[in-house]
């Protein structure tokens, strides 16, 4: 059990006991945005407030660390994280420092923007700020099945982008609508949250990547670097990085995947979450 001297009495302690090493709270974000299967939880707003919490809420830190390694997903999801980020730094007023490894695209980028200032390797990919939505069309081979698709609506758009039936012009017509509001919303916060963007960087919404050398040219990250070496540069030698353990899953989840691993359904789910995940990462050749 750790034990806290009161304020009261550390002037009478030796110097060696009284000077308090600066701790820095460590959060890790790793991996797709959004629920990616009911056994296989990706980064969401449910699964990452206790851990905010416990790191924005530990006694005597001097800041908190992101470190993101995310494809994007969700941009619900990403929202949501980003906005309890900024609720609890202005709640604790503490500074927020983001460290991009692998990749901090789409969603992932989103919530690096919740930092006060983002760090990236010089080869890590940063960007991607864009709106994607991407399915598969089966209205054919159901056709070449002989399987008849049979759907009852109230509401004309209730069945939008069915799969199973051909491509309606008008959905298209109304997903384009939702990714527009949705690319305004990305892009409004992108903005008010990096005012060091290059004015002249008219590309920097169109959903491409950047290196980390590039993002910083771009104003996109503010300097290169690791966790470990930017966070004693800038509290000293001797600064305490105190990692904050994330949540292993859901209850159900665990007990479903002891209960019965080799289950077919459960492989089935387990191999689709897979597939989903690594397209995602794919997108920027990892």
């Amino acid at each position: 059990m750790a034990f806290t001297i009161p304020a009261g009495l550390r002037a009478f302690l030796p110097a060696r006991w009284r000077k308090r090493k600066p701790r820095v709270a460590v959060v890790r974000l790793d991996g797709a945005i959004g629920a990616v299967s009911p056994l296989r939880a990706g980064l969401s707003i449910a699964g990452l407030a206790s851990p905010l919490e416990q790191a924005f809420g530990m006694p005597g830190i001097a800041a908190v660390a992101l470190v993101i390694n995310s494809p994007g997903g969700s941009p619900a999801q990403s929202h949501l994280i980003h906005q309890r980020i900024r609720a609890l730094a202005a709640e604790k007023g503490l500074p927020v420092y983001a460290f991009v490894e692998d990749v901090a695209a789409s969603g992932g980028y989103m919530i690096a923007c919740a930092a006060d200032e983002i760090v990236a390797d010089p080869t890590s990919l940063v960007g991607s700020i864009g709106v994607v939505s991407a399915g598969f069309g089966f209205d054919r081979l159901i056709e070449r099945l002989g399987v008849e698709r049979r759907v009852h609506t109230q509401g004309e758009a209730k069945a939008m982008l069915d799969p199973f039936r051909p491509e309606n012009p008008d959905d298209i017509v109304r997903l384009k609508a939702i990714q527009a509001d949705v690319q305004d919303l990305f892009t409004t916060l992108v903005r008010g949250r990096r005012p060091t963007l290059d004015p002249n960087g008219e590309k920097l919404f169109t959903g491409a990547v950047w290196t980390g050398r590039q993002a910083l040219r771009l104003g996109l990250v503010d300097g290169l670097g690791d966790v470990r070496s930017t966070l004693r540069a800038r509290f000293g030698e001797e600064v305490r990085i105190v990692m904050v353990a994330g949540k292993r899953g859901s209850l159900l989840a665990r007990l479903l995947r002891r209960a019965n691993p080799a289950s077919t359904a459960g492989l089935a789910a387990e191999a689709l979450a897979v597939v989903e995940e690594r397209a995602a990462w794919a997108r920027f050749g990892l």
